[in-house]
């Protein structure tokens, strides 16, 4: 489980595709370079890596060499996100799991993308915020409320507006310079996560409802 709060800019140093038979045929190896979520990381551990939960399969942390984690993506995550498309030098914001004694920041936020988007629009603000519009998958849609939460790319945000198949987000100067959505441009994929609340009621409802 994650809040949303991105704690590192990582980049990515290779991606190399799995040559192992199996379940990771097709899969690719990712290695991010990083510093800070690399504290108390150990193998098996979990990264958010743009929103999506990942597992720390190999570590580096030698000293006076660069620090960095290498995490299995299978086939299934490639296909439903976007770390498909992730090539050398990229980017990627970095969250470790919250931990029981931490403050909730942002929102509970699972690392399990329902989606990908496209970024649509940059509108600047005059206090130095900008204000972002991105599509959504109409399925995806029937969770997102306005002044509700939506993880993008792992960013917890507040929806400002919304229309059948996209939304908007207001983002702060401070959360421009530390996540990818300072540099993220009109045509680029993003992975989604809606709140996690909205789909356990649903289902709830669809159940009792169904009985």
């Amino acid at each position: 489980m994650f809040t949303g709060i991105v704690e590192e800019l990582g980049t990515v140093r290779a991606c190399v595709p799995a040559t192992a038979a199996g379940p990771l045929a097709g899969g690719t190896r990712i290695e991010i370079s990083a510093n800070h979520v690399l504290a108390d990381a150990e193998l098996g551990a979990s990264i958010a890596v743009n929103g999506c939960c990942l597992t720390v399969v190999e570590l580096s942390r030698e000293e006076g060499s660069a620090h960095w984690f290498a995490a299995d993506v299978v086939p299934e995550t490639l296909a439903r996100t976007s770390l498909g498309g992730v090539a050398v030098g990229d980017r990627a914001n970095l969250e470790r799991p919250v931990r029981l004694v931490d403050r909730l920041g942002g929102h509970l936020v699972q690392g399990h993308v329902d989606g990908v988007g496209v970024l649509q629009a940059r509108d600047p603000e005059a206090d130095g915020s900008i204000r972002i519009s991105f599509s959504a998958p109409e399925p995806m849609m029937r969770h997102v409320v306005e002044k509700g939460s939506i993880a993008v790319d792992g960013i917890s945000l507040t929806v400002a507006a919304l229309g059948r198949e996209s939304f908007e987000v207001a983002v702060i100067p401070h959360t421009l310079a530390t996540t990818t959505l300072g540099s993220k441009q009109p045509g680029e994929l993003v992975n989604l996560e809606t709140d996690v609340l909205a789909k356990y009621v649903e289902r709830l409802m669809t159940v009792t409802i169904a009985r």
